[in-house]
């Protein structure tokens, strides 16, 4: 089943998040704020659990791949499995043989990720095909595109390696910042463009030379702090033909013409997980649990919940008409993308979810930090 048809059957429906650069953890302080409280399952569209299929624990930020109906995803400790979303059933695993910072990115032939001693590994068809010792770490999924794995450091140093046999073809640095970011930044391919987050600014950058094309700052640098000045941009972003939407750490979410190099807008916002959006509407979800909808055109805000406060939410995904999120607790919520309103409530283990729902044919498929994957459909 295509894409589009998929997406139109779900139509049919009807952070307190740390800071956390390279500190260990957060330090203490007052309590965290009493999550909302729900209120009963409104069940306003049909769902039904499809599948369910098993990994080891996840602790570190994945970021799930999805091409056509194929979903590769991760445990910690380096096992790599690749499902067929309509089933649930394994097509592929293979073992990085380290527990992992980052992942996974893969082309369909060629998986890659980032072992927690800085290398770099590609691997095909369960077997290794090269690794490489990086000079940073990483927390960024690489992206494997065009016979290349490319990886996005946690320094905002890009490095191009030959998808085959892992040699280094080009490196980009750029200026140190004092603390980075322990989650996924932003690494994406925009036509012959490769896009990355680097310092609060989308930076384009000519995937055969390392070349910077142009640069956009989303953001900038507030405070006297290292914490405060943190304005990096953070993993999951919307995709309108040429416009790309991105958040940057707790400051503002914005858009860029990636063909001109223009930003198109900009405005504050406090959030620390990725956007979605429909090309007419932008989704995010900020730290506090709200989840705020903006104009895509203009940054307008189209509405904001606050059903869902303090419930430490994933980034949003738009699906039909719905926009889903999960949260610490493993319940999956489905709002009206119209007004923020709830549709329905799906319940997972209970261990939280580990990464921003992503949906591969007619299935959204979610992970949990205790290695639940769940598929669910449409009824």
């Amino acid at each position: 089943m295509t894409a589009a048809p998929a997406r139109r059957r779900w139509a049919a429906w009807g952070l307190s998040l740390c800071a956390a650069a390279v500190l260990a953890g957060c330090a203490g302080g007052s309590a965290r704020p009493k999550p909302a409280e729900l209120p009963p399952n409104a069940a306003l569209v049909g769902v039904r659990q499809a599948w369910t299929a098993r990994l080891p624990a996840v602790g570190f930020p994945l970021q799930v791949n999805v091409l056509g109906q194929q979903v590769t995803l991760a445990g910690t400790d380096g096992t790599i499995v690749t499902l067929d979303a309509a089933s649930g059933r394994e097509t592929g695993r293979a073992s990085a043989g380290a527990p992992l910072s980052a992942g996974v990115g893969s082309d369909g032939r060629v998986s890659a990720v980032v072992t927690r001693d800085n290398r770099v590994v590609a691997l095909e068809g369960g077997r290794e095909l090269w690794r490489h010792k990086l000079a940073t770490q990483s927390y960024t999924a690489p992206l494997v595109a065009g016979g290349r794995v490319f990886v996005l450091g946690a320094d905002r140093s890009l490095s191009a390696f030959d998808g085959r046999n892992g040699a280094r073809l080009w490196h980009l640095d750029r200026p140190a910042e004092p603390l980075v970011l322990r989650q996924a930044g932003m690494l994406q391919a925009v036509g012959n463009t490769l896009v990355a987050g680097m310092a609060g600014r989308l930076v384009g950058v000519d995937p055969d030379t390392g070349t910077v094309r142009w640069e956009v700052p989303l953001a900038s640098a507030r405070g006297t702090n290292d914490v405060e000045r943190l304005i990096d941009l953070v993993g999951g972003v919307s995709r309108d033909g040429d416009v790309l939407c991105a958040r940057s750490f707790q400051t503002a979410v914005g858009c860029v013409d990636t063909a001109s190099g223009n930003l198109k807008w900009t405005k504050p916002a406090s959030g620390a997980t990725g956007l979605a959006g429909d090309g007419q509407r932008l989704f995010g979800t900020e730290s506090d649990g709200r989840v705020l909808a903006w104009r895509a055109e203009t940054g307008d805000r189209a509405w904001a919940t606050d059903a869902l406060q303090w419930r430490q939410l994933t980034g949003p995904l738009v699906l039909g008409r719905s926009v889903i999120v999960g949260d610490s607790t493993g319940l999956v919520h489905m709002l009206s993308r119209e007004d923020g309103s709830p549709l329905n409530r799906l319940a997972t283990d209970g261990s939280g979810i580990a990464a921003t729902p992503v949906v591969a044919g007619n299935t959204l498929v979610v992970v949990t930090r205790s290695g639940g994957v769940y598929g669910f459909v449409p009824e």
